[in-house]
């Protein structure tokens, strides 16, 4: 069993679409956790809305702070960060795994332009973390 977590600044957009694609398209060869490192109330509502598209339901989640992950002496084989250098200063790290990666993509926060031009940009990052989930499983 692969223990993995995806870690972002807030758990509000990023790391909760990449928890989500692990969990729907790796089976029960994972476990998948997402965490931040300050974070939001909510998911980002244009991150509910392009997963809503793809059949997946975030509504409900809730982030998490990688805090309570680590004080409960949580281990993970993987840690993904998916911080993107330009939108997150301080991308969090998480101790004692076996294999870090990173893999930047922009921040669904820091979207602009229209609704519709702001879910072209948030359906973008979402293809880009599933095409990232299904080419970590191979």
């Amino acid at each position: 069993m692969n223990k993995v977590l995806f870690i972002c600044g807030k758990n509000s957009g990023r790391s909760q679409m990449a928890e989500a694609y692990l969990n729907q398209l790796g089976g029960n060869d994972y476990e998948v956790k997402s965490a931040g490192l300050e974070p939001a109330e909510s998911v980002n509502p244009l991150v509910i809305a392009v997963m809503k598209e793809e059949g997946i339901d975030l509504a409900h989640k809730i982030p998490r702070s990688v805090f309570e992950l680590f004080k409960r002496g949580e281990l993970f084989s993987h840690v993904v960060t998916v911080c993107d250098s330009e939108t997150d200063a301080k991308c969090p790290v998480f101790p004692g795994i076996a294999h870090r990666l990173n893999w930047p993509f922009p921040d669904p926060e820091y979207v602009t332009g229209s609704d519709g031009e702001k879910l072209e940009q948030v359906r973008a990052i979402r293809d880009r973390i599933k095409a990232s989930i299904i080419e970590f499983i191979a």
